[in-house]
């Protein structure tokens, strides 16, 4: 079904579930993964980097930690992947990735928010359902070992 699995991670809660979700489903398909993290050196990062030199390789450090969690989340899931970091912005680096790669799945966290917040903020989720042309799995819920290795019922 699914031959190349592109997970997201941010480290967030929202994140973990989706790499698990986007982990279990990877290791049934027997499908290759790339975890992609995706540095958003925005404004106010680069603010701070002209108040107080090293806040962007400060932001950089902090997402290769961030990366480097998700690969030992996905060993500790009995799956081998390939990571990369990548800046700019979110929506644009994942499609670009996903585009690069031939991925057949992007697997991706779901933040809820409230109407206004959804109003102010971009929707890197809503870009996405839009520019890729492979299948895009916004993970909302926590998924067990035991909910991958069940089978559904009829």
């Amino acid at each position: 079904m699914y031959k190349k699995v592109l997970l997201t991670y941010d480290g967030s809660a929202e994140g973990r579930k989706a790499l698990r979700e986007g982990a279990m489903l990877a290791r049934s398909c027997d499908a290759s993964v790339l975890l992609l993290a995706v540095v958003d050196l925005s404004a106010d990062v680069l603010m701070a980097e002209s108040a107080a030199p090293g806040a962007a390789e400060h932001e950089m450090k902090a997402f290769e930690e961030i990366l480097a969690e998700g690969v030992r989340r996905l060993e500790e899931l009995g799956l081998s992947s390939t990571s990369r970091l990548e800046i700019g912005d979110p929506a644009r680096k994942i499609e670009a990735v996903a585009n690069e790669i031939g991925a057949d799945l992007i697997v991706v966290g779901h933040r809820r928010q409230n109407a206004l917040a959804r109003l102010w903020s971009t929707s890197v989720t809503r870009y996405l359902m839009d520019a890729v042309n492979c299948s895009l799995l916004i993970s909302g819920r926590e998924v067990s070992a035991s909910d991958a290795a069940t089978p559904p019922s009829a």
